[in-house]
């Protein structure tokens, strides 16, 4: 066993986990944070999408001891507008995605702000476009299909 401390949602949290606990099970199993989901548990879906020191990551694909110190947000820890935008827009229908949804979103808009390119960000890299959020947003699955919603959601968060 490992004893790891990190500060889950502004709480420090101590744990005592083998080390090839994933982060995804340390939030789930041991801190019951059920909002993060297990989707894929191969990093290919988004849906157990949490921030890490304010980035985004797949919580599936991270060994609980890696992230010993840091900071971790998940979807019981956000006040967000992206919230409220999701169910204004519809971006959203059976919500097994959305917590991740909306976590990568949080972090997007900050790699944005930050200025961090995408694969399609125009030479100017000002204008948060169509294009340029499902780009952003292309790790996260939606199997209901509420991506325009999802747009619509992140363009008037990101506009106001």
């Amino acid at each position: 066993m490992t004893e790891i401390r990190m500060r889950v949602n502004g709480t420090t949290e101590r744990l005592d986990l083998e080390p090839r606990v994933s982060l995804l099970d340390a939030l789930r199993d041991h801190l019951a944070l059920t909002g993060t989901k297990k989707g894929c548990d191969q990093g290919a879906c988004g849906a157990c999408t949490v921030l890490a020191d304010g980035r985004r990551i797949n919580s599936c694909l991270a060994l609980a001891v890696q992230y010993d110190g840091c900071d971790i947000t998940t979807i019981e820890g956000l006040d967000h507008p992206l919230q409220e935008a999701f169910v204004r827009h519809d971006g959203l229908q059976c919500g097994y995605c959305t917590s991740g949804q909306i976590c990568s979103a949080v972090g997007m808009l900050a790699e944005h702000e930050a200025g961090a390119p995408s694969a399609v960000t125009p030479p100017d890299g000002t204008a948060l476009t169509d294009a340029e959020i499902r780009e952003r947003m292309s790790g996260n699955l939606c199997r209901c299909g509420a991506y325009n919603g999802i747009v619509d959601a992140i363009r008037e968060v990101a506009a106001s």
